[in-house]
């Protein structure tokens, strides 16, 4: 599995670690059952910590303990489950979570936009795709219909500003 993060591909230091694994002495990405079981001890080890959301586990669920993770992995059972792209933003506007936000799981080339549009900044991707790839599908699009978590204007407010500019311009 390739990793990519911000938009460029990068080795991936994060170990997934099963529930009835024992943890690697590096960075690791735990469950929301481990978590809840073992919080104490995963966060005395001292080491990098992520969690890993199943689709039907929401952000709420470990929205007190954010300060706690530098990754939150959120999971893609089917390319056509799309609970994640919500709990995305949810972390983004409503938490304020500034750590990674992963996107893991059955995502198709066709998602990656919507992906960093919501707040992902970083996937697990199969190995057929390649940088060339990544960059022609978040580039797909060059306007939006709906804000997003990404900062970038919709068309509608771009069409506003537009008016009021005109409208400025005319009375002037």
């Amino acid at each position: 599995m390739q990793l990519i993060k911000n938009g460029a591909f990068i080795a991936d230091v994060w170990t997934h670690v099963a529930d009835e694994d024992e943890l690697p002495d590096g960075p690791a990405i735990v469950s929301l059952q481990r978590w809840q079981k073992e919080q104490n001890a995963l966060v005395a080890r001292g080491k990098p910590l992520g969690i890993r959301l199943k689709s039907g586990e929401a952000p709420s669920l470990i929205a007190a303990d954010l300060d706690k993770f530098d990754v939150v992995a959120l999971e893609f059972p089917a390319y056509r489950n799309g609970r994640a792209y919500s709990y995305a933003r949810l972390l983004r506007e409503r938490y304020g979570y500034k750590g990674e936000v992963r996107a893991v799981g059955a995502v198709l080339r066709d998602q990656f936009y919507f992906l960093v549009r919501v707040g992902f900044d970083a996937l697990e991707v199969r190995d057929n795709i390649t940088p060339e790839i990544w960059k022609e599908s978040v580039g797909v699009f060059t306007n939006d219909y709906q804000p997003s978590s990404d900062g970038k204007p919709s068309v509608m407010s771009l069409r506003h500003r537009l008016a009021a500019h005109a409208s400025a311009r005319n009375a002037g």
